[in-house]
């Protein structure tokens, strides 16, 4: 391997780290408000209970 494929691979292997950088916290957020939008989803779906409080 010459100097030259030694540059041209650290700096591939430098756009791809950068890229996973800027990727990454996209799609943790995407996820995390998916996740949110289907539970309040459930949530909404649930049928509310006609009397929560306890009687004798």
């Amino acid at each position: 391997m010459s100097y030259r494929d030694y540059v041209i691979a650290a700096y591939a292997v430098f756009a791809v780290v950068m890229l996973w950088d800027w990727l990454a916290p996209k799609l943790q957020l995407r996820a995390a408000l998916r996740a949110i939008r289907l539970r309040a989803a459930r949530n909404a779906n649930r049928a509310p209970a006609a009397n929560t409080e306890l009687e004798r």
